[in-house]
């Protein structure tokens, strides 16, 4: 497709987003409303999230994502999902999985419009960089997430990277799972950064995402780890299947 065409219909697909997002959070109220007297942990809100995320998958002709290993994350007990980061296009391609989890974002999303409004329904965990007290208090409502039965996903590079290696991972996710006994599952994308680029809405033209769900590290496995040992293990496993999916391109 060429720039012009490419242009045109990012703009197409950027109008669908905003028209049907003010529908969609119409029903994700109403959705709430109805279900949070019985569904303690938000599911049912959180796979209509999952559906609202996917609709763009689905109505884009442009984006091929192949998930695998989707079984891998545990619909009935709860883990910390780690993942890397490359694009916006993230957010979407993970709900895709149409799995119960919690996302841990930073708090200035939780300030956008519509966006910001699902994540707070959904109860989502939110974390303000620089302050440490923000922290303790992401590792506190973890803990309560995680004691419900809810996973935890989060992207242990902090921001995005899109390069040929995965960036460095910060401790949290992993002090995460060691202080709550839990296993790790770990996911490694490639591609959404060609799809949609960090610096810039317009689309890249066909693009193939890879989705590697892994198998899950078992919480006996790094019980005697410290944070940062268990941040080195998890980093090579995920780079080992990144760099792979990387030279495939």
């Amino acid at each position: 497709m060429k720039k012009a065409g490419l242009i045109i219909y990012s703009v197409l697909l950027w109008t669908f987003f905003l028209t049907s997002s003010v529908v969609m959070i119409s029903i994700d109220v109403l959705i709430w409303l109805v279900t949070r007297w019985f569904d303690r942990r938000l599911v049912v809100l959180h796979l209509f999230s999952c559906l609202w995320g996917s609709l763009y998958i689905w109505f884009n002709p442009l984006w091929r994502v192949r998930v695998k290993g989707r079984r891998n994350i545990p619909w009935r007990r709860s883990c910390v999902i780690v993942s890397n980061h490359q694009s916006m296009l993230d957010i979407l391609v993970l709900y895709h999985l149409f799995v119960p989890y919690k996302w841990v974002s930073k708090k200035e999303n939780f300030r956008i419009p519509i966006i910001g409004w699902n994540m707070r329904l959904n109860d989502y965990l939110e974390i303000e960089r620089g302050q440490k007290n923000s922290y303790e208090r992401l590792m506190n409502k973890a803990r309560k997430t995680l004691g419900m039965g809810s996973s935890v996903m989060i992207f242990p590079e902090g921001t995005r990277y899109s390069g040929d290696h995965l960036g460095p991972f910060k401790v949290g996710a992993f002090r995460m799972a060691i202080d709550n006994k839990v296993n790790i599952v770990p996911i490694v994308m490639e591609g959404t950064a060609r799809a949609l680029p960090k610096k810039g809405a317009i689309l890249k033209g066909f693009t193939r995402i890879d989705v590697n769900v892994l198998e899950p590290i078992p919480f006996s496995t790094f019980a005697d780890m410290s944070p940062r040992e268990l941040q080195i293990q998890v980093w090579n496993l995920m780079s080992g299947t990144y760099a792979r999916l990387h030279s495939d391109r």
